[in-house]
């Protein structure tokens, strides 16, 4: 067998649905794209997306002695309809990736795997990146021909759709790359259409500041009182654009059933009491922890305000003198959209 076929079995033992090979300077056109979506204000509070862009633009910057890039693509596909979520007004819809494990843990194990394994069949030099650099990986696993940027900008597929987490192996060792991918969206605008707050201004654009995704993980203080009742029982990212798109129709089953976890679809009341210590208790091992307990407990008492569910008003009246400003601001939003 050849080391490519051989690297191919590794890479599907350790859990991948894909790879691809490409060089890190296969998208020079990177760094102006990102300048664009700065230059216009579309990460909103991202601010660490505007440090280190000469990496983030150059990935051949980011290590000088990397002579390709090893991209793989991880299935976490539901096994249920994320947009039925939607309708369980008394429960948080819960984006799919983050209903179970951390999924840092098992793609950046599975990418070690394949990396310890190419070490010690070739002597080469690695790094592995899940999320934890400067890396565009979307635009790199579309040169290493994983497939395409769609018009929602998340990579999909022909071949496993778009429920996929992305990791990266960059080495000294010189191997083949693979054809770039094409895009292959046609005239479909089933994601732009289905976005509740209209986050893409055009499409393959994305207006972070828009985003249900965004505005619920990343952003500190309150959310503009246009979007609030736009967010639905979205509590922590949204799915809609992913679920609607019909390349779903190929995706394949989660690489690890620990994607599928306890966080599908909780009751709000619960959520809505939970303290410090009961947050981090409830959400150990999840990425959900990284946003802490002031944040989710406002998404929260927006997904109540918008539940036409009179019950649940007591459950955050207590809420109007928390000690974290957005929460107590969410909280008197809520009880008067009930009211």
């Amino acid at each position: 067998m050849t080391f490519r076929a051989r690297l191919g079995d590794e890479i599907r033992d350790a859990g991948f649905v894909s790879f691809g090979v490409t060089r890190p300077d296969a998208v020079p056109e990177a760094g102006a794209r990102l300048a664009a979506f700065l230059d216009g204000g579309h990460h909103g509070q991202m601010h660490w997306m505007a440090e280190r862009t000469a990496w983030r633009g150059d990935a051949s910057a980011l290590w000088p002695e990397a002579r390709s890039v090893v991209m793989l693509a991880q299935s976490y596909a539901p096994d249920h309809d994320p947009l039925g979520d939607l309708n369980r007004l008394e429960h948080g819809a819960i984006s799919v990736y983050a209903q179970g494990r951390d999924y840092h843990d098992i793609v950046k194990k599975g990418l070690k795997r394949v990396a310890r394994w190419m070490v010690a069949e070739t002597d080469c030099a690695v790094k592995v990146f899940v999320d934890t650099a400067p890396v565009m990986e979307k635009p790199l696993a579309q040169a290493a021909g994983l497939g395409w940027q769609g018009k929602h900008t998340n990579l999909l597929s022909r071949d496993f759709g778009n429920w996929v987490f992305l990791g990266a192996i960059f080495t000294t060792l010189e191997l083949e790359p693979d054809a770039p991918e094409e895009e292959h969206c046609g005239s479909c605008r089933a994601c732009l259409d289905i976005c509740p707050t209209d986050a893409f201004p055009a499409p393959f654009q994305l207006d972070a500041r828009r985003c249900i995704s965004y505005l619920t993980i990343e952003h500190r203080g309150p959310v503009d009182e246009e979007l609030r009742g736009k967010m639905g029982n979205r509590i922590y990212g949204c799915d809609d654009c992913l679920a609607v798109c019909p390349w779903n129709k190929f995706a394949v089953a989660a690489s690890d059933l620990r994607y599928h976890g306890p966080h599908r679809a909780p009751p709000l009341d619960e959520l809505a009491t939970l303290d410090d210590a009961g947050f981090r208790a409830r959400f150990s091992g999840s990425p959900i922890k990284r946003i802490g307990r002031d944040r989710m407990v406002r998404n929260v008492c927006y997904a109540i305000g918008n539940s036409q569910q009179q019950r649940l008003k007591p459950v955050i009246q207590g809420l109007i003198e928390d000690r974290d400003a957005a929460v107590a601001d969410a909280a008197r939003w809520a009880v008067e959209r009930l009211s």
